[in-house]
């Protein structure tokens, strides 16, 4: 994994110190900073482990940062720790904790997805859907279809959306008279093809070609 920046993020090392080293992860209230080192030390060279603890009572809110010395460390640790720990890019040290943590656990806002951070909730529950939200006036279903400007590798597109739970399948077809991409993807309830398509539709896959997720007929009572 290879994360691009563009030219006018200042000075490669700089990029590398601020966006590229280190990561944010979720983990157990019981967790010290040499049991966090201990977890992730098997992906490379750590310079620092730190937790968020409460300001008040000195207690972890089940969150830290783990820094590496270089950006492939921090991509691999991503890449294959265990998906528990919801591993992302951490954001900037120029924007504030608290402000990050919101980010990463308030799904239920809109915002425009990010090219390198995509703070996916674990399980769809964690993400709620009010059924009076005007923004579900579509049919909804279990199937969803995928389409983009640039063609789609199976291999890509499946481990895309296999980051929101449930996925089924992932059918990537070809029109040999355009350049264009299409896929089917189907998930084993609605609740997970809603968030997929909440957090996917407009999201920048890759950078600079916008995915367009919109909902199929799978045949079901979309009422339930």
């Amino acid at each position: 994994v290879f994360i691009a920046q563009s030219r006018a993020s200042g000075s490669h090392r700089d990029v590398e110190d601020e966006e590229l080293t280190r990561i944010f992860v979720m983990i157990p209230k019981s967790y010290t900073e040499e049991d966090l080192r201990e977890k992730f030390k098997m992906y490379g060279d750590i310079e620092y482990c730190s937790i968020i603890k409460n300001k008040t009572t000195g207690e972890s809110k089940g969150l830290g940062y783990v820094r590496y010395l270089k950006p492939s460390q921090a991509a691999r640790a991503i890449e294959e720790c265990d998906r528990s720990y919801r591993a992302i890019l951490a954001e900037p040290k120029n924007k504030s904790p608290e402000s990050f943590e919101h980010d990463y656990y308030s799904s239920n806002t809109r915002q425009e997805p990010r090219g390198n951070t995509l703070p996916f909730c674990g399980q769809p529950e964690f993400c709620s859907f009010e059924k009076n939200e005007s923004r579900i006036q579509e049919s909804v279903s279990k199937r969803l279809s995928v389409l983009s400007r640039l063609p789609f590798i199976q291999e890509q597109l499946f481990a895309l959306f296999d980051l929101v739970p449930g996925l089924e399948y992932c059918d990537v077809q070809r029109d040999p008279h355009t350049n264009s991409g299409y896929a089917v993807i189907q998930y084993s309830t609605a609740a997970s093809a809603i968030y997929a398509k909440y957090k996917l539709h407009g999201f920048e896959y890759p950078p600079g070609n916008r995915l367009t997720v919109i909902f199929l007929d799978d045949g079901s009572d979309s009422s339930e």
